[in-house]
């Protein structure tokens, strides 16, 4: 007589993504002192993943080194350049092309919002950056440009007409200034490729809104969370090793 067999049930593995600015950090700043020993010690326990449309120098800027080797893998440049502590994993060599940096050239000439500060277009790997206002500006400068941006929605109305016109390209919002602007299917959500069936995504971030840079990754990961600051992820995971989610 056959006996019968136990069904095994893989557990699922708890993989936490965190996107940086407005998220784990305020937007283009160092890290809270006080949050980044907490979340050390969460990244110890965890396993953490970060993926953000900044660099990996101006990554390591804003969250410290110890804390972007503690991650098992960042994701930068929305996932275009991917790095397991000091050893990049693959990067993406894609340029914009001339006619779309034209046109984004004529949006920043017709903007009403009169403060320049160069470095308008901000190119990365696979990906660019565009801001009105400039990536050197100050927090003063961006901060104004935040509450012009909100009063005129300048950003959301740029992208949606970029992606009219480029439809193989895809423009979204991301921080508090800036457009990331990357080939189709090279978002954030590019990153989840790297996921299996087994594992148990949650994903932080700051615009998960449906014009924001966050909003592809959350549309296919287990879970998603939209926070408005460090202190509110940092509350959210309380909350959750409270539940025996974060172990």
């Amino acid at each position: 007589m056959l006996k019968g067999r136990r069904k095994v049930t893989k557990k699922l593995k708890n993989k936490f993504i965190f996107d940086v600015d407005g998220t784990l950090t305020p937007s283009r700043q160092p890290i809270d002192k006080r949050f980044a020993v907490w979340f050390r010690d969460f990244c110890n326990s965890n396993e953490v993943y970060l993926v953000t449309g900044s660099d990996r120098p101006k990554t390591i800027e804003q969250i410290g080194e110890t804390i972007y080797n503690k991650c098992q893998r960042v994701y930068n440049c929305n996932g275009n350049d991917v790095w397991e502590k000091d050893v990049n994993v693959r990067t993406n060599d894609w340029v914009l092309p001339e006619d779309a940096h034209e046109w984004l050239s004529i949006q920043l000439t017709e903007s009403d919002f009169k403060i320049r500060t160069g470095l308008h277009f901000e190119h990365r790997p696979g990906m660019v950056n565009f801001s009105v206002v400039g990536r050197n500006a100050n927090n003063e400068q961006r901060a104004d440009y935040f509450k012009y941006d909100t009063l005129t929605n300048e950003r959301n109305i740029i992208a949606k007409n970029f992606n009219f016109l480029f439809p193989n390209i895809k423009a979204t919002v991301g921080g508090e200034t800036g457009i990331d602007i990357s080939p189709v299917g090279t978002d954030k959500a590019q990153i989840i490729k790297d996921f299996g069936p087994q594992d148990k995504t949650y994903f932080f971030g700051d615009r998960m809104d449906e014009d924001g840079n966050d909003y592809p990754l959350a549309q296919v990961v287990s879970a998603s969370r939209s926070v408005m600051n460090w202190s509110q992820t940092k509350e959210y995971l309380e909350y959750f090793k409270e539940l025996g989610i974060a172990l």
